[in-house]
Parts: structure tokens; C-alpha cells; sequence
């Protein structure tokens, strides 16, 4: 059975009753340079084709992630959409936005990630205008990623890990002394003033809670 969806953001394509073995031959058929994204879990496939609404919000939250880390000076190695594969359980998922901050250096000179035996991003992001069928949060639970963020469009979602099951919170745990639910606000002022300026203005207002 195949099921569509198409929004302002993206369009998804979900398959049913796929196995472990045809999700790797589809997965090596659809290649890397690929703008859509797979997800993978327990016979469900979805696939996302990514729109320009969904791409913006993508690349800008990576420039303020990847600001803040230099702000706080954390480490950090940006993932983007590396293929998260985990084949003893069933799932695998390639989200909008990935990074190992805490875990970095821990990866910090490997070419290829093996989930066995290394740890899972410590972030990830996930862009979504139009729900999903099939369960992130189990998905990304299953991996074992410890902090996950949503952002629909409006509102951004943050939950952390905790006794293999995400919680809603207020805050990030990484970022914990910074309000990153005011994200949208420069998603929003981007459209306006453009992304350079935003930046200009993100950084000015990240600099006294630092």
C-alpha cells in the first residue's frame, strides 16, 4: 500500500511491508546526491521530498546551530542528513539536520559511522510541515539520540532521551542556557530582513546570555 501527502513543505510517500533487504537495494539505487530522504522502521518506508519552504528552515536553523556552538564553544561535527542504520533493529532514518557536539571527539576523524559501535548524533532536527506516519519519536528513541528538535513551520519542539522515551521540554539540554525556542522568531525576521542580516541579529542576541 502506498500512501502520499503533499504540503507547503514537503511531500512524503509511505511504503508498507518492506523489508530490511529491499530498503537497502532502494537505498543504494536512489544513491547519495539525492534531495529527497528515507526513513525506516519495522516494514515502514517513508520517503520525503523536501521543498523550498522545508530546505530554508533547514539550512537556517544549521547556521544558528552551528553559531551557537561557536558562541559556547562546544565541539561540533555537522552530519546533515547521514544515513542513521541500525539493521539489528529494524530502522533506519536520514533527518534534515544531525550533529555530535558532546560525542565529537569521539568521531571527530572517522569517514564512515557505524552505529554499533559508535554513538548516535547527539543532536538531530527534523523539519516537518506535514505529519509523518510513521512514529519519529520511537524511531529516533530506538537509535538512541539523545536530544531531538521539530520545528513545523511556527514552533519548535525540543524533547530529550530519557529511560528510552522522549520527553517534551522546555529547553535544550545542550544549549541549556540559551532560549532556543526563540528560533522561529529569526526563521520569521529572515523573510523580512533576509539571512545575513538574521544572523547579524542572532548573534547580537546570543552574546549577553553567554
Amino acid at each position: 500500500m502506498v500512501l502520499t501527502t503533499a504540503t507547503l513543505g514537503e511531500q512524503r510517500v509511505l511504503l508498507q511491508n518492506v523489508d530490511w533487504e529491499c530498503f537497502e537495494f532502494l537505498l543504494k539505487k536512489l544513491g547519495e546526491s539525492r534531495a529527497t530522504r528515507i526513513n525506516y522502521s519495522q516494514n515502514l518506508l517513508e520517503i520525503i521530498t523536501p521543498l523550498l519552504p522545508h530546505e530554508s528552515a533547514k539550512c537556517n536553523i544549521d547556521r544558528l546551530v552551528s553559531i551557537l556552538c561557536e558562541e559556547l564553544n562546544l565541539n561540533l561535527r555537522s552530519t546533515r542528513s547521514l544515513t542513521l542504520k541500525r539493521e539489528d533493529l529494524d530502522r533506519a532514518a536520514e533527518p534534515d539536520n544531525s550533529y555530535y557536539i558532546e560525542n565529537e571527539p569521539l568521531i571527530r576523524n572517522k569517514t564512515n559511522i557505524d552505529l554499533t559501535e559508535d554513538p548516535p548524533p547527539d543532536l538531530i532536527i527534523e523539519i516537518e510541515y506535514s505529519s509523518s506516519a510513521m512514529n519519529k519519536l520511537q524511531l529516533y528513541a530506538a537509535i538512541e539520540v539523545p536530544e531531538l528538535w521539530r520545528y513545523n513551520g511556527k514552533e519548535l519542539f525540543i524533547y530529550k532521551l530519557e529511560n528510552s522515551k522522549y520527553l517534551q521540554c522546555e529547553n535544550s539540554p545542550i544549549f541549556e542556557a540559551i532560549n532556543i525556542k526563540e528560533i522561529p522568531t529569526f526563521l520569521e525576521k529572515q523573510k523580512k530582513i533576509g539571512e545575513i542580516a538574521m544572523v547579524k541579529e542572532f548573534r547580537s542576541w546570543l552574546k549577553p546570555q553567554i
